[in-house]
């Protein structure tokens, strides 16, 4: 089969059909406020956005070990496939999952898919990552790994694809299609269903889907960022963002009753104790913004002067911002090096649990 072909890192026939993972209709959300949220405009007939990641790669994980290997370094379970009524072979599974250092802060985020070896019973999985982290992220798997069997290696004939509904009511929340035969893997954004779809496929044309039209990657980062979703080093910083404060949580990414990870303890801890005081929040910016953005790090400021947090990410207008939840509430602003203050708005999505732990 082409895409177990894929996960065994042999070459892939051309000829057989796509592989797909179809799941019942789910009802759909729209995808922001207002129909430039994701630079689609159903008025072109385009049911779905399609966005090229490029700033994303893919690494492969397969062999005997390969599930309790990436089971002691993950902070979620494996996305292990199940049974699927009347299918000839399981389909795929997505999860999310960081890596911790042994202070218990996040190296890298990663959504992991997983499909089990044709023939035998070995999973293999795929990771996708930052791509500016891929290096770091092979070398962090290889130092872990030491008599495991278990081979960690780049998976470069996959490209990683944003899908999102252009109008939910008119395709009823039913997954995409992919338009041309050939390997790929289709999920759900395992983070929130407000993200879509991911898609994996070794098509590069502009319209990887049926009905779908290529759109401006920027489009899928504004979306994200008013959804509050973090994604990559420059939302997650190595070594600096804490996994509960970055809401993971929230966006399905750890598990507290699997077995021992690296950076868990301090994970554990904080979950239990019920005390987070500060979170990644979204935010709206207004006023005159600098050149180059808001720097990253900047202090966010309440209109008494008390410091709230600290800005860490965004595109124009949109980003994220670590800050003290009681202080969202009231005015905020962050002060800009020739501009003066640029007023901020935090909000709480709503997809967000309503009682959050």
């Amino acid at each position: 089969m082409a895409v177990a072909a894929l996960f065994r890192g042999a070459a892939p026939g051309c000829g057989g059909p796509a592989w797909l993972w179809r799941l019942r209709a789910t009802s759909g959300h729209r995808l922001a406020s207002g129909s430039s949220g994701h630079g689609s405009d159903p008025a072109d007939g385009a049911a779905w956005a399609c966005f090229p990641l490029g700033q994303r790669a893919l690494v492969r994980v397969r062999g005997p070990d390969s599930a309790p290997f990436l089971l002691g370094l993950l902070t979620n379970d494996l996305p292990l496939p199940v049974p699927a009524d009347g299918a000839a072979s399981p389909p795929a599974r997505a999860g999310y999952a960081h890596f911790l250092n042994v202070q218990g802060r996040t190296l890298y985020d990663v959504i992991l898919y997983g499909l089990p070896e044709h023939p035998g019973p070995a999973p293999a999985f795929l990771l996708e990552c930052d791509s500016s982290v891929l290096g770091a992220l092979q070398k962090h798997l290889v130092l872990h790994k030491i008599r495991r069997k278990v081979t960690v290696e780049p998976c470069p004939e996959l490209h990683v694809w944003a899908v999102l509904p252009a109008a939910p009511q008119e395709v009823g929340g039913a997954a995409p299609l992919p338009e041309h035969q050939g390997p790929a893997i289709l999920a759900r954004d395992p983070r929130t269903t407000r993200m879509g779809w991911r898609l994996l496929t070794q098509d590069k044309s502009p319209a990887p889907v049926a009905r779908g039209r290529l759109r401006d990657v920027l489009d899928y980062h504004r979306h994200r960022y008013q959804q509050g979703v973090p994604e990559g080093v420059h939302d997650l910083p190595p070594g600096v963002a804490l996994p509960l404060e970055s809401n993971l949580v929230f966006m399905n990414g750890v598990s507290f009753t699997k077995g021992c990870y690296v950076g868990q303890e301090l994970t554990a801890r904080t979950h239990h104790t019920g005390v987070i005081r500060k979170r990644l929040f979204p935010v709206q910016l207004s006023g005159p913004l600098p050149g180059g953005g808001v720097p990253p790090g900047a202090t966010v400021l309440t209109e008494s002067g008390q410091d709230a947090g600290k800005y860490r990410a965004g595109q124009g207008d949109v980003g994220l911002a670590l800050l003290h939840s009681e202080k969202i509430k009231g005015p905020l602003h962050v002060r800009t090096p020739g501009n003066g203050p640029v007023a901020l708005t935090a909000s709480v999505p709503d997809w967000w649990p309503t009682a959050p732990k």
